[in-house]
């Protein structure tokens, strides 16, 4: 029979074990509870949050990723501008442990546009400095690999410009991401840009960034070709105002500003010369007053006939034209062959006050009205004289901005509605209604005018084949001193098409072209704007929706034979 023998200090460590079990079991209990009620006053919390704040604190979270200042996006979405976390790279010159001499050289071989001695100049300073703002992750890579423990590699929020140059007069630039907009777009809409409640929308510009890449392309070809000073372009809208594309030549980098403080706008890359710069704009003036003056019953009829036999003595003025004909004209043809003489004799018919209501309606003698803060002012005459009434009326003695230009024939030719250009993508409900400033007929007419200067006059290098193209040429000396600069044009061509159904304005000019080979010396509109027009057309036009269609055309059979026949000479 087994004997049992209990120990007295074994029933003691049993009821030791059992009351530590429960200890820890109370423990965990009372630590459960305390989570659960803690668990149940944050969720009262929120549930408090979320009934009497209406979500301002998910507000606020939610807003943290936000961008400071929203992205800016063309008509179809595609990001021109946008504010992200971007590489920068800066030094503390204490920190050092290389040579600066040896730093700047390896520096400048991963920045070969940095000069050594800027980089120089900065590790060898006494305080922190910026090596460069906006780096790559390649670069920034580049340069960690020198192991050098006094550069470092911030991320700051920074406003960056995906397309570089594209559209860079029509965007601006800003600052930083949080701060005012330095131009263009970013300073007329910085409102908006910066609004917490709309900076997590892009903001959509009328822009489309292809049509955009083809004029500046164009006109950069154009202008290399030509030698010109510079060259600048505009498509727009003729039934919304809208401005699909905006170039200025030369152009900037916004990724890259540089400064260009104290120097004039003819001079800066910075300068959009579509807004800011003031020219007399020629003979694009001449369907403008011929119109003005159909509409004023001054001319009744196409086949009112003009003396152009010889330059034409007023006040000790002599107007003349460029390829005289010598013998008395009509409507058709002042226009076809460009000829001052006539639009001059017109003008002095109509007289003075007529001419300065139309041009006051079309807003020549103020700035442009469009969103942008820089905008240059007009010429607008003190005196309006006969020789003033005259030379106004092809374009001399009045200076305005080719965008006043531009917005002139979109209501020259879309029935006769002057509207305001806009920078913003519209909605159909938010076109507006424009204001009449040419009948609906004279419109018309004025159609099939401009698709003749184009089909048998000075614009014929526009004729893009199947585009309707109407326009007309302008090439005016530059003032300079007080006189006229024979050696120093501007030319112009200002067209729209289809002109059976006008739906957009284009414009291209040119600064100071040289002739060359190609067009025999020559540097006039026809020569050196014209071209760019009918190329820019034939690219952007399916773009736009607008196919080539040779079996369609503006009705000008009633016209045609008050052409008296003479080659046009170039």
């Amino acid at each position: 029979m087994a004997t049992i023998i209990v120990q007295p200090g074994g029933a003691r460590a049993g009821r030791q074990r059992v009351s530590l079990t429960a200890i820890a079991h109370n423990r965990l209990m009372l630590l459960l509870i305390l989570f659960m009620a803690i668990t149940a006053i944050l969720i009262g919390r929120l549930a408090w949050v979320g009934v009497f704040t209406h979500g301002a604190a998910g507000d606020d979270v939610l807003s943290a990723f936000v961008p400071a200042r929203a992205d800016i996006v063309d008509r179809n979405g595609v990001p021109l501008a946008r504010t992200m976390d971007a590489y920068s790279i800066a030094v503390r010159p204490h920190k050092l442990i290389g040579e600066p001499a040896e730093l700047a050289r390896k520096l400048h071989e991963i920045f070969p546009d940095e000069p050594e001695a800027a980089f120089y100049k900065k590790l060898s300073g006494k305080g922190w400095a910026y090596l460069r703002r906006r780096a790559l992750p390649e670069e920034v890579a580049a340069v960690n690999a020198l192991g050098e423990i006094g550069i470092e590699f911030p991320r700051e929020k920074e406003r960056l410009y995906p397309q570089r140059s594209l559209a860079a007069h029509v965007l601006g630039f800003a600052p930083n991401s949080e701060g005012t907009g330095g131009m263009g777009v970013e300073a007329a809409f910085n409102d908006r840009l910066i609004d917490p409640a709309l900076r997590g929308k892009p903001f959509a510009l009328s822009i489309d960034s292809r049509v955009q890449g083809a004029l500046e392309s164009e006109l950069y070809a154009q202008m290399v070709a030509h030698n010109a000073k510079g060259a600048g372009g505009i498509i727009l809208d003729a039934n919304s105002g809208e401005i699909i594309a905006m170039a200025s030549i030369p152009v900037f980098d916004p990724n890259k500003l540089q400064n260009y403080a104290g120097k004039k706008c003819s001079d800066s890359p910075l300068c959009n010369h579509i807004v800011q710069a003031r020219y007399e704009l020629g003979s694009t003036f001449k369907p403008l007053s011929i119109a003005t003056a159909m509409d004023r019953g001054v001319v009744t009829s196409m086949s009112k006939r003009y003396d152009a036999t010889a330059p034409l003595a007023v006040a000790g003025f002599r107007i003349k034209d460029d390829h005289p004909l010598g013998r008395w004209i009509n409507v058709p043809e002042t226009l076809v062959h460009s000829s001052n003489i006539a639009t001059a004799r017109i003008a002095d018919e109509m007289g003075a006050q007529p001419m300065q209501d139309m041009f006051r309606s079309l807003h020549f003698d103020q700035r442009a009205p469009i969103e942008l803060k820089e905008r240059a002012g007009t010429l607008w005459p003190t005196n309006w004289g006969r020789i003033t009434t005259m030379t106004v009326s092809y374009g001399h003695g009045i200076a305005v901005t080719p965008l006043h230009l531009a917005s002139a024939y979109a209501a020259l030719v879309n029935g006769g509605l002057w509207r305001p250009a806009t920078l913003r993508k519209l909605e159909p409900s938010e076109v507006p209604a424009g204001r009449r400033v040419f009948s609906a007929a004279t419109s018309a007419r004025m159609r099939q005018l401009l698709r003749m200067i184009v089909a048998a006059g000075t614009g014929r290098s526009a004729d893009a084949k199947g585009y309707r193209v109407g326009g007309k040429t302008g090439s005016a000396e530059k003032p300079e001193e007080g006189r006229y600069n024979k050696s120093s044009l501007v030319t112009t061509f200002a067209s729209a098409f289809p002109m059976d159904n006008p739906r957009y304005v284009v414009l291209a000019m040119m600064d100071e072209p040289k002739g060359n080979a190609q067009t025999f010396g020559l540097r006039t509109a026809a020569w050196t704007a014209a071209p760019v027009v009918k190329r820019v057309i034939e690219r952007t036009g399916p773009m736009l929706g607008v196919m080539p269609d040779e079996r369609r055309d503006v009705d000008i059979s009633d016209l045609m034979p008050l052409l008296h026949g003479d080659k046009e000479k170039e």
